[in-house]
């Protein structure tokens, strides 16, 4: 790997360099935690006293199961707290600006239209090629019209949830080790490592929990080379937006998060074998997807 690969990334390191001790670092990790959880709960606190104690409990599930349209909007919009509490500690602790985070508009929009456009093209391929032997006859969803009619709100919700996690760990915990530690194995590890952390749910994915966070390793080790290529948060939040709309808005897993979806896999979570099975395929499209965004990236 040449450092000149990840030169660009000085973009994103720069405005940090003379406040990048690792104790800020590790301080602005917990206080972005913080942050986001104390919105969250300030948020749902707010929520409750507009239902009413009676109503609070069903909408509360809704939310959290995200198996309702409009609950799953809400959680997914909540995630907004994870980008705040990235962009105040980032300016009270290392005296960085919002977009310091994103980087300069100038790389920013145009890498991320050409990232989202190639990746979009190469999703519409995949579902237009041939069924492989894994792939198993999908259920309906939300009726058309109502998935068209949320599809602006649904992109919406997942732009916030998708650029705050890029936000807090590329945009933030990325550049700010990157100014303080030169060995690019670190900074682009640590941050997927603590990515992939967030992703370990057993009692959700049961035996394939490890596999699964070992999946969001990987993606974030994508999503945090495309960022040092680039010196913006442009081509990561692209790559994750389209992923994520592709898993939440196309077709889910039944269950849980699939409020949103115009299809549904045959099976769910507690499907373990099956999921299992498809793991594979999701790990070869995350790399496809990868070299789809590197190639755009160079056009």
């Amino acid at each position: 790997m040449k450092r000149e690969s990840y030169a660009p990334h000085a973009v994103l390191t720069l405005p940090t360099f003379h406040r990048c001790e690792l104790w800020r670092l590790v301080l602005g990790l917990v206080l972005a935690t913080v942050i986001m959880f104390g919105l969250t709960r300030g948020i749902i606190a707010l929520i409750s006293g507009i239902v009413g104690p009676d109503r609070f409990p069903a909408v509360l599930s809704m939310i959290t199961s995200g198996q309702d349209p409009w609950g799953l909007l809400a959680q997914l919009s909540l995630m907004g707290g994870m980008g705040v509490g990235a962009i105040v500690v980032a300016e009270t602790l290392h005296g960085r600006t919002a977009g310091s985070l994103f980087g300069p508009a100038r790389l920013f929009w145009p890498q991320f239209l050409r990232v989202a456009a190639v990746l979009v093209a190469l999703n519409v391929v995949i579902a237009l090629l041939p069924p492989w032997p894994l792939q198993m006859a999908s259920e309906p969803g939300l009726p058309p019209g109502q998935w068209l009619a949320l599809l602006p709100l649904t992109i919406g919700a997942l732009l916030v949830q998708t650029a705050s996690e890029e936000v807090l760990f590329r945009g933030y915990f990325q550049s700010t080790l990157a100014a303080r530690v030169k060995w690019p194995a670190a900074w682009l590890t640590l941050p997927s490592l603590a990515f992939g952390l967030g992703h370990y749910a057993p009692d959700v994915w049961g035996s394939n929990a490890v596999p699964i966070a070992l999946w969001a390793v990987a993606f974030g080790l994508a999503a945090a080379d495309l960022t040092a290529r680039s010196g913006s948060l442009g081509p990561a939040i692209a790559f994750h937006l389209v992923n994520n709309f592709v898993a939440i808005g196309v077709m889910s897993l039944q269950g849980d998060l699939s409020g949103l979806a115009l299809t549904n896999l045959p099976y769910g979570p507690e499907d373990e074998a099956a999921l299992a099975a498809i793991l594979p395929v999701d790990l070869a499209t995350l790399f496809v997807s990868w070299l789809a965004a590197r190639l755009a990236l160079r056009v």
